[in-house]
């Protein structure tokens, strides 16, 4: 009973086209699918894949580049720190005294 049902192959350029639509254009993967014609998952597969071969030369970080995003961040847990209190410290001061 059950219906033989052809596959449907697609040519690399086409997938890699459609790929880079949905990166360039921030348009959501579900909307690309379905204008042509395509399930979400099938593009959300050509995505990963695309990506995996199509890295970006600023998507990979040195070992410097790490390090330097690790005292990055560790800085701005400290500043976020200070913030938090100086906000209650310039709340405690600005009530008023009884």
């Amino acid at each position: 009973m059950s219906a033989s049902r052809s596959r449907r192959s697609y040519t690399q350029d086409f997938k890699d086209d459609l790929c880079r639509e949905v990166i360039s254009t921030s348009k959501p993967v579900v909307d690309v699918a379905k204008s042509y014609g395509i399930g979400a998952e099938t593009l959300r597969r050509w995505l990963i894949k695309y990506r995996e071969t199509h890295n970006s030369p600023d998507a990979a970080a040195t070992g410097a580049e790490l390090a330097r995003l690790k005292v990055l961040e560790k800085e701005n847990r400290e500043l976020l720190a200070e913030n938090l209190f100086l906000k209650k410290a310039s709340a405690y001061f600005a009530r008023e005294q009884r």
